[in-house]
């Protein structure tokens, strides 16, 4: 099994609302059998003890009432879901369907459902599982918490600050892998790639067509020093590529072409949409997509849209403490084992982020004379930025743009504060 089979299944698991349900079936199942086999063995307080006809009637209402607070559930799961996609985005649903607290929920409810219809088998004339209807009983007021927990959980994830703390927490732990990735793997390049003066010895080409999840970075480059030579990935996660596009160029040896080919298509993951865990530009995107909702005319929400500037500017301070130090591509470099072409594209449109900027007069607190909310993001960020960088900004005028902010050598330039975001503009 290769590992982009592995991180497909790993991701069809977290993204599956019926596989946790399931198995709390299953454990609903195999805990009143074990509860029936100890109850035979053990004898109960006399307060635990129950009738047969006491047994079934508990029994028989713990398992309604389950069953009707997992419609229930499911119901207002729905309807966040609906409500949040179209207030948000409708990238946003990723997040929902992931959700832990949701599937815990759902899988202790179909358990105690599971568990109350198989004690009922085992009620009798003379027999009484006492220690199961018990157990039975806590199993229901331990979904009844459970459910005001899952309630207002999703309640506050509603509100849009809160959309976008989640979204900006995805976004800096996915730089961070990103950065530490390259890293920490010294034979590693990120960056604008020059043209190559000799023809790849072998092209891998897209078997499917589907946007790129992920890259096992240290498999390609271990794969590269085995075989002594220079893998060129001109595709950075969250491009999609059609049948056939080019996925990587190998110069050098890399011995038997099929091999070859089996071995890079299986370290690159293939998928229908983009992810967070390495596409740190969708997290992005996601963030692009509320601001710009929330300045449509529908809703008219300049509030949130400055919320998410805040936020852009503090997830995006993790690219100025990028390594530096790392030298331009050159045909030279043969240290490099390698090297992934990253380019302004992977990173969300600057007409869409400046998109978000607000055009009021005047909103949170900012007047139109200080400038947009996205100068400010770039004036905290610019003492951590390189010295070029650093002169730029204080060129910059208040109603003019801010052109291009390079955050360090291993990242392509990260167009975010580009265009028009002068508030009154």
């Amino acid at each position: 099994m290769t590992w982009a089979t592995r991180f497909r299944i790993r991701e069809y698991l977290r993204e599956s609302l019926w596989v946790v349900p399931s198995l709390g079936a299953v454990l609903g199942l195999l805990g009143a059998m074990v509860v029936v086999t100890i109850d035979s063995h053990v004898k109960v307080p006399p307060q635990w003890a129950y009738s047969p006809s006491t047994a079934s009637t508990v029994l028989s209402a713990v398992a309604g009432a389950v069953a009707a607070l997992t419609g229930f559930v499911v119901t207002v799961t729905v309807l966040v879901v609906q409500m949040a996609t179209g207030t948000f985005s409708a990238r946003y649903m990723r997040l929902w369907y992931r959700d832990p607290v949701l599937k815990g929920v759902l899988a202790l409810l179909i358990g105690t459902l599971a568990f109350s219809f198989s004690l009922l088998r085992h009620i009798e004339a003379r027999s009484v599982p006492d220690l199961g209807v018990t157990v039975a009983e806590v199993l229901l007021i331990v979904g009844l918490v459970m459910f005001v927990l899952f309630l207002n959980r999703f309640v506050h994830r509603l509100r849009p600050v809160a959309v976008v703390a989640l979204m900006a927490k995805g976004l800096r732990q996915s730089l961070g892998d990103d950065i530490a990735g390259v890293r920490d793997v010294m034979d590693v390049f990120a960056g604008p790639l020059e043209k190559m003066d000799e023809p790849p010895a072998l092209q891998v080409r897209c078997a499917r067509p589907g946007a790129i999840q992920a890259v096992r970075i240290k498999g390609v480059a271990a794969w590269a020093r085995q075989h002594d030579c220079l893998v060129v990935m001109r595709h950075s996660v969250g491009e999609f590529l059609e049948t056939g596009d080019l996925l990587f160029e190998v110069y050098g040896d890399p011995g038997e072409t099929a091999a070859a080919e089996r071995v890079l298509r299986g370290l690159v993951a293939m998928g229908l949409e983009r992810t967070i865990e390495q596409d740190a530009a969708f997290a992005l995107r996601v963030m692009v997509d509320v601001a710009n909702k929330a300045l449509s005319p529908a809703v008219n929400d300049p509030t949130t849209a400055v919320q998410v500037l805040d936020y852009l500017g503090d997830s995006l301070r993790p690219t100025c403490r990028c390594p530096a130090g790392m030298p331009a591509r050159s045909n030279e470099a043969s240290s490099c084992r390698f090297a992934v072409g990253t380019t302004s594209s992977r990173w969300a449109s600057p007409r869409s982020v400046s998109s978000a900027a607000p055009r009021s007069r005047s909103c949170a607190g900012c007047m139109p004379s200080s400038g947009s909310c996205c100068r400010k993001c770039a004036q905290r960020t610019a003492p951590r930025l390189r010295p070029r960088s650093r002169d730029s900004m204080r060129r910059w005028p208040r109603d003019s743009r801010v052109r291009s902010i390079a955050t360090g050598p291993a990242w392509p330039t990260v167009r975010v504060w580009e265009a028009r975001t002068v508030l009154g503009s």
